[in-house]
């Protein structure tokens, strides 16, 4: 037998969950939206500092001037209108095929080269920018690392409750299939729609007409068809790009109350 009851363990786990959904929520600015984040903000910095250190020391910094000029200037006017005051800004463009970009925590970004083809001119790659640095300002690493311990600690009540039964390995399975569908991914997809919104913001702040967003995700939407990207939409990490380019148009309104164009 048990010295631990199984359901007093539930019990604990509920608990133990319901304390940290409380302790562990942070607002994200802007959107105002509340969000689970056990990390602190130094910690989330200090990971994104040091992978980011890794990603310059494993993969070639591109050494295209103009390239490299470009990225300076788009990212310095995007990253002064981004409320992340404490940030440690950094901007690397990296030689590499792969049609990505990423943020670290922090502030740290890396753009491929192999993006820039689509990104096409300045606006372009402003959309790619800002979407970048508003991952970075909502804090959607600590956060996807919160949701990941999260899922765990419910992982590990569902494992021992049913321990005993001739339905753990179903309910094991079950748990694994059902927090990927029906939480993991779509967390994913829902940061990313609020990185394109904010984005969206962040781009039009720094003078760049945020209608060039909707102009770079339909050249994205080309692209991926032109690879036969058949995945269905419920596998995705991202949302269909079809459905960025509506959610762009719905928050455009917003974008161009608060877009005035640079002087330069």
């Amino acid at each position: 037998m048990s010295s631990f009851p199984i359901r007093s363990f539930k019990a604990f786990c509920l608990i133990a969950a319901c304390s940290a959904t409380f302790i562990g929520c942070t607002t994200v600015p802007e959107t105002g939206r509340r969000q689970l984040n056990f990390m602190t903000t130094s910690d989330e910095m200090q990971l994104g500092l040091s992978e980011f250190e890794k990603m310059k020391k494993e993969v070639p910094i591109s050494k295209d001037a103009a390239g490299n000029a470009l990225l300076q200037k788009v990212g310095k006017r995007i990253a002064a209108v981004a409320p992340m005051p404490n940030a440690q800004w950094e901007f690397i463009l990296f030689d590499s095929k792969e049609v990505n970009a990423f943020c670290l925590p922090g502030g740290k970004v890396g753009v491929y080269t192999g993006i820039l083809p689509i990104t096409k001119d300045e606006a372009g790659l402003a959309t790619v920018i800002g979407h970048e640095v508003a991952h970075a300002v909502a804090r959607h690493g600590g956060e996807r690392i919160s949701t990941a311990m999260g899922l765990q600690l419910l992982g590990v009540a569902v494992d021992a409750s049913t321990k005993d039964t001739k339905y753990h390995s179903y309910a094991v399975a079950g748990y694994g299939l059902g927090s990927q569908l029906g939480v993991a991914l779509p967390h994913s997809r829902s940061q990313e729609s609020e990185a394109d919104h904010l984005g969206l913001l962040y781009m039009a702040r720094a003078g760049y007409n945020p209608e060039a967003a909707v102009a770079f995700w339909q050249r994205f939407a080309d692209f991926n068809k032109k690879q036969g990207a058949d995945t269905p939409w419920f596998l995705r990490t991202h949302p269909l790009d079809e459905t960025r380019v509506k959610q762009l148009q719905q928050w455009m309104p917003e974008a161009k109350t608060q877009f005035k164009p640079a002087s330069n």
